[in-house]
Formats: C-alpha cells, structure tokens, sequence
C-alpha cells in the first residue's frame, strides 16, 4: 500500500526544492520524510528511477502554470481557458512515441485535456549527401561558423526555406545558393531605399500616398493588386507555420515580377521624367508601399537586413523599428483581377518582343534594347486589345514599338506559346539622347540642351529652375 500523506508529501518537496532529486537517495531508510509521524521500519523506501518520458511529459505543469519561476508566462492562459494564448510542442518527428505522447497521457489523466494546441514535428539535418553529420566524418557544419562566415540572415533564410517536416541538408554548396538568394533579396530592398531617397514620407503615413490609386498609371495598380493577393498568401503562411512559402512567394515577387519587370520598366520615369511627372510620382508612391509590405512581410525572416532597411529609411529615433510593426492592412481597392488579367496578356505580347531581341543582342545587330524599335503584328484580338492605348515602348523597354494589324513576314520572330504575334526587329531612328539614352527624333529641340531630348529636356529645365 503506497503512503499518501501531506506532511510527508510537504518535507519530500521541501529537500527536493532545496537539494535537488538526490534528497530522495541520500537518506536510506525515509527517516527525514517519515519522523516524527511514521516509523521508517513499517515501510519501504522505493529508489527505481522516474520514468524519464512522465518527467518530461510533466514539464507543462511547472513550466506554464508557474509564474514565480517564469514570470516571462505571467498572465499566460490558453485559448481553452477563455484567454489568447497557444501553446505548441515542437520537437523531432520521434516524439510521437516520446514527449508528446507522454504528455498527452499525463496531462489527460491529471488535467482532462492536452496541454498543447498544436504539435508540429520536424526532420533532422544532415550533410549535403544526406548523410548524418558526424565529427568522425568532417562533416559538421556549426551554425556559429555559418553565422560568423556569413551572417545570421542566410542561416534563417535557409531554415525558413527548408521543408521541416522532413530532413534537411545543409553544406557549403547550399549555403552558397542561398547567399545568392539572399544577396538578390538585399539588393531589391537597397534598390528602393535609393529610388525612396529623395521621397518624403514616414511610417505612419496613410497607405494612399499623396494621391488617389485610382488615378495611378495601369502599372501602378498592378503592382498594388500583386500586394493584395501577396497579402492573403502571406499571412495564411505565417499562420499555418509554412516558411517555406513564405520565402518562395516573396523571392519570386522580388526577383521577378520587381527587378526584372516593374522596376526595370519604370527606372526611365524614376530617373529621366520631370520631379513633377505624375507618372513619377505614382511610381515613387507605388515602391514606398512595395518597401513597407516587403520589409514587415520579410522581417520574421530576415530580422537584422530588414531591421537595418527600416531604420534607413525611416530613421532610427526608438519607436521605429520594422518588429514593432503589424503585417499592412491592405485596402480592398488595391485588388483588380480584370486589370491583372489583362496585364498577363500584355507580357505575353512582350515576352515575344524581348524573345526577339534578345537574338538582335546576341547576333550584335543592337546592344541596349533602347537600340530597337521594332514591329509588332498581332492578330490574336485578345492581345491585341489588352495592348490597345499601353505605350508597348515603354512595356518593352525600346526607343519605339509599332503596333501593326494583320500577319507577319514570314520571317518575323515568334514563340510557340504565344500565339497570334509575332515581331519584325528594327533599329530605332533618331539620335540618341544623352540623358535617357532613347533614339528620338527630337534631340536638340531644346537649344539649351542640345544633348536631350524635348521630355528630358523639360525635366532639365525644371531641375535647374529650382
């Protein structure tokens, strides 16, 4: 029959709180626990061991309900409890038989319930041969080498990225590759604390800018409709614990759809149109709403590059920085599906332009696609009515485009999956402009300038009149 008694129960606490466990084994006979109430010869004093899995799976209970020696969970209480808090177990997938087997058991025997909401279980890392990692074969890689090397941000970069629900792999080739992916990420955000320069805005500002997104160019719009669907991928991620889309989603956006599209369109209006262009403006409000959802999506991820970007942009007076900030609330009107619809028509018909060009590039017919001014035939009527009123110059990046009804020569450039364009390359006319570096017919309009074209010309003008 096994004693239950408070007083004996209170001084077995007692020297386990003062002593530690080993309180237990160093008295032989109980004494200290049973005198002065019982005789230790009526008993025996049990040494086997606690069961390992009950001391761990009880961890819940001097863990979360102890406030004295945690007081980081004062005022904690769970979401069952009526409160806002979950409580998640993370652990190795071998811990379904383990610890969170163990204190499913304990805590449904002494408390009715689980003591976790959510179990999310992950992989081990191994070498870049799925091998694991051992001393005896070299093939450690320390995260403290990693973060001295190259920085904390890829490291986290490429745990976020991993799918943790099986093995990772790890090792100096990897590692490389998300260098690359990080230094890609980095240049994006350093590009548009440049292009922000000169643009004054603060954090707290409305996200509508200085005018009305309605009354953006089409490019524009798109850009913020791309936020919004960003926005919904963005958070059910980060809810539902799955990193790796995280990063996926915002490298693509980043890499593609900004540096080699939007931005790589608009650098001629950020760089060459008059400080009062409107289109300008638009695209400086534009980039300072893509830096702010970019920057607090990514902060999670990359804490210190963005922290670094935040504070450079917004300046560093305490109350600014980027992990004090809440995902943006993105405004219904920023999304259009009609409108990002049609743009995916537009850049089919621009792929086939810069398809073409690109064997201009490659045969040293032009350099700089500004070099072309080439023909466009489209007889498809959907693409040929997504283009209707876009300056498909500008789309393409070229001196000039010209939109012609009707088919092609039979040599004219084509892609197979684009179907119902095609494009004749041409040189551009003109001279070219010193300061755009676009071929037009107008260079040296402006007697003062001589050099510029009229647009640049007019900027120029502006600027030196300030």
């Amino acid at each position: 029959e096994v004693l239950v008694d408070a007083k004996v129960n209170q001084r077995i606490y007692d020297a386990m709180y003062a002593e530690g466990a080993d309180a237990w084994f160093a008295d032989a006979d109980g004494a200290r626990f049973l005198k002065p109430d019982y005789d230790p010869a009526d008993f025996e004093k049990v040494n086997d061991v606690l069961d390992v899995w009950f001391d761990s799976g009880s961890t819940h209970s001097y863990v979360l309900e102890d406030a004295k020696h945690f007081p980081g969970l004062a005022g904690f209480k769970r979401i069952v409890d009526g409160g806002r808090d979950r409580v998640m177990y993370l652990e190795g997938s071998d811990q379904h038989r383990g610890w969170f087997h163990s204190s499913l058991i304990e805590s449904s025997g002494t408390r009715g319930r689980a003591p976790y909401d959510v179990v999310l279980t992950h992989g081990f890392t191994m070498d870049e041969k799925g091998q694991k990692m051992s001393k005896s074969l070299g093939n450690v890689v320390a995260p403290q080498d990693v973060i001295a090397k190259s920085g904390a941000d890829i490291l986290r970069l490429w745990v976020a990225a991993s799918d943790y629900a099986d093995d990772q792999r790890l090792g100096p080739a990897i590692l490389n590759s998300f260098s690359d992916a990080y230094r890609k990420t980095r240049n994006t955000l350093r590009w548009m604390l440049g292009t922000l320069a000169h643009y004054s805005v603060v954090a707290s500002d409305s996200p509508a800018g200085s005018r009305p997104e309605a009354t953006w160019p089409e490019l524009e719009r798109l850009m913020l409709h791309r936020l919004a669907e960003l926005d919904v991928v963005i958070r059910k991620a980060y809810a539902t614990y799955e990193y790796a889309k995280v990063v996926t989603a915002l490298s693509h956006f980043m890499n593609t759809e900004l540096s080699a599209f939007y931005f790589d369109i608009r650098k001629d209006a950020l760089y060459c149109e008059a400080p009062s262009s409107q289109k300008r403006l638009a695209a400086l409000a534009c980039v300072e709403q893509i830096f702010r959802c970019t920057c607090v999506w990514l902060a999670p991820i990359l804490v210190f590059t963005t922290e670094e970007a935040w504070l450079h942009r917004y300046g560093d007076d305490g109350q600014r920085s980027v992990h004090l900030e809440l995902f943006p609330e993105i405004p219904a009107g920023w999304r259009d599906d009609a409108l990002a619809a049609k743009w995916e028509k537009v850049r089919r018909v621009r792929s086939v332009v810069t398809g073409a060009l690109e064997i201009e590039r490659a045969a040293k017919r032009i350099g700089s696609s500004l070099e072309a001014a080439p023909d466009v035939h489209i007889v498809d009527a959907e693409l040929a009515d997504a283009v209707s009123g876009i300056d498909l110059a500008e789309i393409c990046i070229t001196s000039a485009a010209t939109i012609k009804p009707g088919a092609a020569p039979a040599d004219a450039f084509t892609l197979p999956d684009v179907t119902g364009v095609s494009v004749v390359p041409k040189r551009a006319e003109g001279k070219r402009c010193a300061r755009s570096w676009r071929f037009t017919a107008d260079v040296g309009s402006d007697p003062a300038y001589p050099d510029l074209s009229a647009r640049d010309a007019a900027a120029m003008r502006e600027i030196d009149g300030r």
